[in-house]
Order: C-alpha cells, then sequence, then structure tokens
C-alpha cells in the first residue's frame, strides 16, 4: 500500500528565522554533478558522482514590515546563509527530519511582484550549500 504525506504544517527557517507564516511553498533538490568518465572502449556513456549543487526554492508572501519577509532577506542577497525546512513543527525525529542546506547563496531578490487584486508573492533561490538531513531515532 503507498504511503502519501500531508503538509499540513511544515516549517522554513531561513537564516535562523522561522519564515514558515511568510511561506506558501518549499522545493529542495538534492543534486550530484555527473561527471563524465567515458572512455575508449566503452560502448556507453559512464558518469561518476561530482560536486553537489543543492537548490532551494522558497515562495513566500512579501511583506514590507520589520522582521517579515523583505526585513530579513534583504541582508543575504550576496551572501551565504542556512536554510532548514521539515515536514513538521514537530521535534526532529524518524518522521520528521529536518533538511538542510549549510552555505547555500542567495544571488537575487525580487523586491516587487505584485498584480491587481492578488497578495504579493516571491519566488527566492539560494543555490549550492551543504546538504544534510538531521534524522534523530
Amino acid at each position: 500500500m503507498a504511503t502519501s504525506f500531508y503538509l499540513a504544517n511544515p516549517q522554513v527557517t531561513i537564516a535562523g528565522t522561522d519564515m514558515s507564516d511568510q511561506t506558501t511553498s518549499a522545493t529542495l533538490t538534492r543534486v550530484s554533478e555527473a561527471l563524465e568518465q567515458t572512455s575508449f572502449g566503452n560502448t556507453a556513456r559512464s558518469y561518476t558522482t561530482g560536486l553537489q549543487n543543492n537548490e532551494v526554492t522558497v515562495t513566500m508572501y512579501q511583506s514590507y514590515i520589520g522582521s517579515e519577509t523583505y526585513d530579513i532577506l534583504k541582508a543575504l542577497i550576496g551572501t551565504t546563509t542556512t536554510v532548514i525546512i521539515k515536514p513538521t513543527t514537530a521535534a526532529d525525529g524518524p518522521t520528521n527530519p529536518g533538511f538542510t542546506l549549510t552555505g547555500c547563496y542567495l544571488e537575487t531578490l525580487p523586491i516587487i511582484n505584485a498584480s491587481l487584486g492578488e497578495l504579493s508573492t516571491i519566488d527566492i533561490t539560494f543555490t549550492g550549500g551543504v546538504y544534510t538531513a538531521d534524522v534523530t531515532p
């Protein structure tokens, strides 16, 4: 029987600040670059693992109020930080691992993304960094 997981209360922490109440979606992608090692005599391409090139994209409501989206993220442009995403706000454990990118880089920050009659949201992407999964039994 297939098991599904319903994300009712995930937690997103950016640079040590819980941003869950401003986040509407998050996608963490773990990437190991492929290095080709095909040589003479091979009949198919062959690859080995290269550097990690991880990425996390977060969609957030834009807010200019102090201690909210813009105020927190503006200082992170051009720097590295830590992003943690957990399925729930509960303590880390086998069913609620904390997925972390340490040393990920924020290159751009949309300042305004607005449409008439809609709440303003922005998509931010952190790239690079070391991936870890904090699972404690």
